[in-house]
């Protein structure tokens, strides 16, 4: 989709001092192919008196022939300045201060753009860092050639101005789209120090895109992985949605493992992945995101509840046998606390929220329950509003080698394609099998009173 004249000498992910122009006959990007929200925005800023510009993943996703999810402007209006144009605005943020104009369901984000932390702040401008150089408060607003050198990678500083319909490339992100590179722009150490997160997006970008991350930018990643545990556990849950709900989430998994980034986000499960004798282990994991990137790109729903259930599942069953032995524990109440236990130490890195948290716990309870199956328990128990993922949950385990469970899970799904009475008769024919075990208690019948 770009001309073959839109190129630059300029080496890839280094700023030029003058942006390379693209007009409209090379981009071949029409206005079509933007959210008519988006325009709208952009001419009422115009109209304002201020510069707007569509920038980054929409018009890196256009060129690359991909439909965008999303259209963000970038102007040099404050947050303040937009809200009094738009009544439909609403601000957000403390790191950053972004404005998000509302039309319907569809969110249009608008940022000012941003300026260097080395220049002297005005009153309404606040820039933080860390003691690790990671920023806390970003505030700062700038001309767009600074906004381009903030952004974080080369194919993201691509600015579409409706003044003229040209595309202005000033980290040579055209360049970096035909080689197919994902490269930071700037020193990456300072840059993954000024905001750890920008590893996950990396790999996810490099997995979405089906490109490689460029050498400069992938060294420093291993050995800065541990910044992430710098993260508020409440923007790595938006991120590992990200990572693991969008198609891609066996590639994400498997790169995240490679740069050891894997490891701030689910240190138990990690080291039980690095220590596993058999490789039971790793084949649960990829399969479960393999049948979720199945499903995804199906346009089938998936929940984070079952993700984070089987993320969390390994873990959970190596807990629970460790209170059984140690605290002499049967395998019920050590299985409850083991739930509590991993739920809490899994949040210190990750804020799973509560309506995923409760979906994952019945998903396991109801493991427990599968096998006992006699008079009405298997009705019972596909009523359950959890019972399909749980059944699924089953079916990932034979998948994935628990073989012990294959007759089980062969029962279930005979069960679910019957009519009541085909039902009814594998009910029947367990006999005395998928019952509650041990002597059943009976009731002592009170005398008659005299």
């Amino acid at each position: 989709m770009i001309g073959p004249n839109a190129t630059t000498d300029t080496s890839v992910g280094q700023l030029s001092e003058q942006p390379l122009v693209i007009d409209r006959s090379e981009h071949g990007i029409s206005r079509k192919q933007f959210s008519p929200n988006a325009i709208k925005v952009l001419y009422r800023l115009k109209e304002g008196g201020f510069d707007a510009y569509l920038v980054g993943g929409c018009i890196r996703d256009i060129l690359l022939g991909q439909q965008p999810k999303d259209f963000d402007v970038v102007t040099n209006a404050t947050p303040e300045q937009i809200k009094k144009l738009f009544r439909n605005c609403r601000l957000i943020g403390r790191r950053f201060r972004l404005a998000h104009i509302v039309f319907g369901r569809e969110v249009i984000e608008v940022a000012t753009m941003r300026g260097h932390h080395e220049a002297e702040p005005s009153k309404n401008q606040v820039s933080q860092s860390s003691e690790h150089g990671q920023l806390l408060r970003d505030n700062v607003f700038g001309s767009i050639e600074e906004d381009a050198e903030r952004r974080d990678f080369s194919i993201n500083a691509l600015y579409y101005s409706i003044n003229d319909f040209c595309i202005y490339d000033y980290a040579n992100g055209i360049n970096a789209i035909k080689a197919k590179q994902i490269e930071l722009i700037g020193d990456p150490e300072t840059r993954y120090r000024e905001d750890p997160v920008r590893m996950l997006r990396a790999v996810r970008f490099a997995t979405k895109l089906d490109m490689s991350i460029a050498p400069k930018t992938e060294k420093p990643i291993s050995q800065l992985a541990d910044l992430l545990d710098h993260i508020p556990p409440a923007r790595l849950f938006e991120e590992v949605l990200k990572l693991f709900l969008n198609g891609k989430a066996e590639a994400n998994f498997l790169m995240l493992r490679q740069y050891g980034l894997f490891k701030a986000l689910f240190p138990a499960l990690d080291r039980i992945l690095d220590n596993s004798n058999d490789d039971f282990a790793e084949k649960f994991i990829v399969q479960m995101f393999r049948n979720t990137d199945k499903r995804i790109n199906d346009e089938k729903k998936v929940t984070p509840a079952f993700i984070f259930a089987a993320l969390l599942w390994l873990p959970l069953l190596k807990v629970s046998k460790k209170l059984q032995q140690q605290e002499q524990l049967s395998e019920y109440d050590a299985f409850a606390q083991a739930m509590n236990k991993v739920l809490s130490e899994n949040a210190q890195h990750i804020a799973v929220p509560k309506r995923f948290t409760l979906g994952a716990r019945d998903i396991w309870h109801i493991q427990q329950r599968l096998d006992k199956r006699a008079g009405q328990r298997a009705y019972r128990l596909t009523q359950q509003p959890r019972f399909k993922a749980a059944y699924d949950f089953l079916l990932l385990r034979v998948q994935a080698g628990e073989q012990q469970h294959n007759e089980l899970a062969d029962w279930w799904t005979s069960y679910l394609s019957k009519d009541i009475n085909g039902q009814k008769e594998l009910v029947k024919a367990l006999g005395n099998q998928g019952g509650p075990s041990g002597r059943r208690r009976t009731r002592r019948r009170k005398k008659p009173a005299e």
